[in-house]
């Protein structure tokens, strides 16, 4: 299924690689708000200048100025810096993302670099006492995970938000969520997330990096390997040395959506058994790692199963519409970025049970509106926004386990209290990553 209501439009015009982004799960939410007042606007530094990059920061420049902007790639950077909606030639231009968290004028940054750079630079952007938004999805391993809980948790001012944007779409997502919220659906027996496989491909040939591209750098916290033109940019998502292929592409979202439908989101919440057996990936596997290094190697062909302590399933599945399917004693619904469907819809069980109120209830209190607006209404409000750090962890939590459990194509058992995957010391032993010298995330507390 093609991806719906993103925002391929604004990229092919505001951007030179549409190509490289056009797989992305992204759509603006923001086509009925207005610029902040003077008096309210923000210095922002954009890290991370891709197409995706430049979506956002076309976004953030309603709501301030666009200071700084920062990447690895000079093409990209200096795109950005000249680009008359985001830099407008005043912008700083580096290449270091720490030179633009040094800026002391810098109240906000927006991360939106490769998967395996999300979690360090969020970290020490909240050191350095800025706002963060940061793209999902939100970390590269369940230890990334536990990291970032706790340094948000060391900077309670500061305000973490994430990317997934089908939290604001009030007319699907959040009306499925309130539904099934609401018990008009009944005790939640089996939701299923559609997230579609990843592509395959390869051998693909090695080369010398770009001379505008710092591939070291790049590469991060990630093994130092031989540039190949499909690792990097829009396909880095589809090797498990950055990211998680569908599972946290995709999965980063209508996971959520189902966690967030059952009331799963809190802390100390998550399946208790996680069934990988149905997985197949496009090259060849042992022990959970490739044994080839010049193809595509996330899953392509899968059936994830989540099992809950009281007995609810989320299957997360390559099969099928890309979407969701949330399943109760009463009734059925499906809900994805083009529609909402099933008798309970048609026959609007939720007439008068989805008001503003309820709407502003699902924003924590805040006035339904806008994705980033309600971001920037948090900064200078206080409190969570509706893209909270917190759940989306949980989220994370199921996406990791995921690709876990299927690259060793087996059931593993999940600790939801400790966040620990017990009896299994290969699975346990994959929920961290060695980091380069040199690009090390910190630890707080």
């Amino acid at each position: 299924m093609s991806n719906p209501k993103n925002r391929r439009d604004f990229l092919v015009q505001a951007t030179a690689s549409a190509a490289a982004v056009s797989a992305i799960p992204y759509w603006t939410t923001s086509a009925h708000a207005k610029p902040a007042a003077a008096v309210d606007r923000f210095n922002i530094g954009c890290i991370g200048m891709g197409g995706m990059g430049m979506g956002d920061a076309h976004d953030h420049a309603r709501f301030g100025d666009i200071v700084a902007v920062c990447d690895v790639d000079a093409n990209h950077r200096e795109r950005a810096r000249v680009n008359e909606h985001i830099g407008k030639g005043k912008a700083e231009s580096v290449e270091d993302y720490r030179r633009v968290l040094d800026r002391k004028d810098t109240e906000v940054v927006s991360i939106v670099t490769p998967d395996h750079w999300h979690t360090k630079i969020a970290i020490e952007a909240l050191q350095a006492g800025k706002h963060v938004f940061c793209q999902k999805p939100l970390t590269l391993t369940l230890e990334e995970n536990r990291l970032i809980r706790a340094a948000c948790k060391a900077n309670p001012k500061l305000v973490f938000f994430i990317g997934t944007q089908q939290r604001s779409d009030r007319g699907l997502f959040m009306r499925a969520v309130n539904m099934a919220q609401k018990g008009l659906l009944g005790d939640l027996k089996k939701i299923t997330c559609g997230i579609n496989g990843s592509p395959t491909g390869g051998p693909f040939a090695k080369s010398a990096p770009p001379s505008h591209l710092n591939w070291d750098m790049w590469l991060g916290q990630a093994p130092k390997v031989d540039y190949i033109p499909q690792r990097c940019h829009g396909d880095f998502r589809w090797w498990y040395e950055y990211s998680g292929g569908k599972f946290t592409d995709w999965g980063a979202h209508h996971i959520d959506i189902a966690l967030w439908a059952a009331g799963l989101t809190d802390e100390g919440s998550g399946p208790i058994e996680v069934d990988g057996s149905d997985c197949n990936h496009p090259v060849e596997y042992k022990d959970g790692n490739p044994l080839v290094d010049d193809h595509f190697n996330t899953s392509h062909d899968f059936n994830i199963v989540h099992t809950f302590g009281n007995g609810l399933q989320i299957h997360v599945t390559s099969r099928g519409d890309n979407g969701v399917l949330i399943e109760g004693t009463k009734g059925r619904i499906f809900v994805n970025r083009e529609r909402i469907t099933g008798k309970p819809i048609e026959e609007n069980w939720d007439k008068d049970k989805y008001t503003d109120a309820e709407a502003a209830a699902l924003y924590k209190g805040k006035p339904y509106e806008g994705h980033k607006d309600n971001f920037y209404r948090c900064i200078r409000e206080g409190g969570l926004p509706v893209s909270d750090v917190y759940s989306h962890l949980q989220t994370m939590n199921l996406c990791h386990l995921s690709a876990i459990a299927g690259r060793l194509k087996r059931t593993l058992k999940w600790n939801a209290k400790t966040e620990t995957i017990e009896g299994d010391a290969m699975a346990a032993a994959m929920q961290k990553r060695t980091q380069r010298t040199g690009y090390e995330i910190p630890r707080v507390g």
